[in-house]
């Protein structure tokens, strides 16, 4: 197949999930293109247009840091293909994690999705799908309350603080778009600078309130489903416990500097995957990551999830092969069906 993975910026990407996916992809003998999410190109009553550097198919290399030194350093023109050279893009920017003199980044790359995935190109995550669910933290709000913490949206302090008392006096404050970790406060009963980070959280927007889980301490898990159920590769699962060193630190995200360990799939876990899989499989949602503190839901990543390129070190499968068949049982599904099946629902068919 020809497969397109959608990335911020090519030349500084780091060697994370979407590079171990392109590595896989590239080692399965696929046609493999690589491209900034500003290197789409639209003209009138034509067909999309992507600039593209196109993988060589006899790179050596022995890890996914090799193969990914390698596509950064190939100085080739780029290639000019169009959407009908293409079988699947897969989009993997995360727009919430765009510079400020980015922001013309933030929206493009699932707005030109939309327009190639009408043009019969399988595009995953659902481009309709993930322009619904954009701010993710409310797309996380129309699932079922019993998964999940108790929460307020708003951008009014005495909102926050009538929400702070119904708590116990004691809550985590974030932007309602953003993520990596950054801009996450707790805020318990000395109200320590609560005006000045409420000031800077609602310069940028909403401000999100969550309910404070003690739990966090032993910190949480990042579940990684692809079509509705959790990622399984030679009997393994794709869950991964994220905890930080400093105990002052209440946030678990890898990129703040948590370590990944082996994680049991409990019950409770269970239980949030099977009420908040069948939405995800109805809106089109193929690769999903879950953010789980005991048997609450506290975060869901529908734009970019990432954690396979931890997996191996704390001896898991990558499960990249398992994520790769899948699509390429997708477009034989396309094929077969002669295009009838919608996107949708070739997102998360099995």
């Amino acid at each position: 197949m020809n497969i397109c993975f959608v990335i911020s910026d090519i030349k500084n990407e780091p060697v994370g999930t979407s590079v171990v996916l392109m590595e896989k992809a590239h080692e399965r003998g696929h046609t493999l293109y690589v491209m900034s999410v500003g290197d789409f190109v639209f003209h009138h009553n034509a067909p999309m247009s992507l600039r593209c550097k196109r993988v060589k198919k006899n790179l050596e290399y022995e890890n996914a840091e090799g193969f990914w030194t390698q596509v950064q350093e190939d100085n080739r023109k780029r290639k000019v293909i169009t959407s009908n050279d293409l079988d699947v893009l897969f989009l993997r920017n995360n727009p919430t994690e765009e510079a400020d003199d980015r922001q013309w980044a933030e929206h493009s790359g699932i707005a030109f999705a939309r327009m190639i995935q009408q043009e019969s190109v399988l595009v995953l995550n659902d481009a309709f799908a993930m322009s619904h669910a954009y701010i993710d933290k409310l797309y996380f709000e129309e699932l079922p309350s019993s998964i999940k913490p108790d929460s307020l949206v708003t951008r009014d302090m005495d909102d926050l603080l009538k929400f702070w008392e119904e708590v116990g006096k004691k809550m985590v404050l974030k932007p309602l778009e953003g993520s990596g970790g950054q801009d996450v406060y707790l805020i318990d009963k000395d109200k320590k600078n609560l005006n000045q980070i409420f000031e800077a959280l609602s310069s940028q927007g909403y401000v999100i309130a969550q309910e404070f889980l003690p739990e966090v301490s032993k910190g949480d898990v990042r579940i990684i489903l692809m079509n509705g159920k959790v990622l399984e590769e030679d009997g393994q699962k794709a869950v991964i416990r994220r905890v930080n060193s400093d105990k002052n630190e209440f946030r678990s995200n890898l990129a703040l500097g948590a370590k990944a360990k082996k994680a049991k799939y409990t019950k409770e876990m269970q239980k949030i995957v099977e009420v908040t899989a069948p939405k995800l499989i109805k809106d089109g949602l193929f690769f999903v990551g879950l953010d789980v503190v005991d048997d609450k839901l506290i975060e869901i990543n529908v734009l970019s999830p990432g954690g396979l390129d931890y997996c191996e070190s704390i001896g898991l499968p990558n499960f990249t092969t398992t994520v790769i068949k899948a699509i390429e049982r997708k477009i034989e599904y396309k094929k077969l069906y002669k295009n009838k099946l919608s996107n949708k629902v070739l997102a998360t068919m099995d």
